[in-house]
């Protein structure tokens, strides 16, 4: 989630993290990460709940996490990774990076709270190197009409409590958009949940194209 100096709701969500690995969290991030090789940029990463779940295939992971506590928060946990991880000041939108540096983006979280979602998928696209992969964990709008009601009411208030978080993003047709979806798969978290806006979630691989398009 892309926060910005928002050091109460910064603690909330360092907490509410920590306690949805024990209902699944930690399950997808392990999904989320197999696999990876190379350098890796990971947007928004919270106090690094997915660093202990990176593979050894993974040369080096640059972390990039505007909100002070959190990336804080986030260095220390860098510190016992098994893997080599930096992390820097940063926006979804601005990442500090070179064209084509990195071979995927990692984000989980993100989407639903950038203030825009294509400049933030434009930017994770120029970082990434030709067919890298960006690989997603994020919580999108419900395909049942009622529940997506639902979403869409909780987002008269939520952004304005929840650090700028949207439930009513369709956030699997953004990324469409900018790259070729490989796998996508649809689940709700906590899986007992019955009425919270972020449940519906998706989890799955992009690919940057490796020509540009017509």
């Amino acid at each position: 989630m892309e926060l910005v100096n928002n050091p109460l709701f910064a603690r909330y969500f360092a907490r509410c993290g920590a306690r949805l690995e024990e209902h699944g969290g930690r399950a997808a991030r392990v999904e989320l990460l197999a696999g990876l090789s190379g350098r890796v940029v990971e947007v928004g990463p919270g106090s690094g709940l997915n660093f202990p779940h990176y593979p050894a295939t993974v040369r080096a992971v640059v972390a990039v996490e505007p909100e002070p506590y959190l990336r804080d928060r986030a260095t220390r946990t860098a510190a016992s990774a098994p893997v080599p991880v930096s992390v820097v000041d940063g926006t979804a939108a601005e990442l500090p990076a070179a064209d084509a540096e990195f071979d995927a983006v990692v984000i989980s979280g993100v989407l639903c709270s950038v203030s825009d979602v294509p400049a933030a998928l434009a930017e994770f696209s120029r970082v990434l190197r030709p067919g890298g992969q960006l690989r997603f964990w994020e919580h999108v709008r419900s395909r049942d009409p009622l529940y997506a009601a639902f979403q869409q009411a909780a987002d008269l208030v939520m952004p304005r409590l929840m650090g700028n978080c949207h439930a009513h993003r369709d956030t699997r047709a953004a990324i469409g958009q900018v790259f070729t979806v490989e796998s996508c798969r649809g689940f709700r978290l906590p899986p007992d949940a019955v009425l919270s806006p972020p449940a519906p979630r998706i989890l799955g691989t992009a690919r940057k194209p490796t020509t540009p398009p017509n």
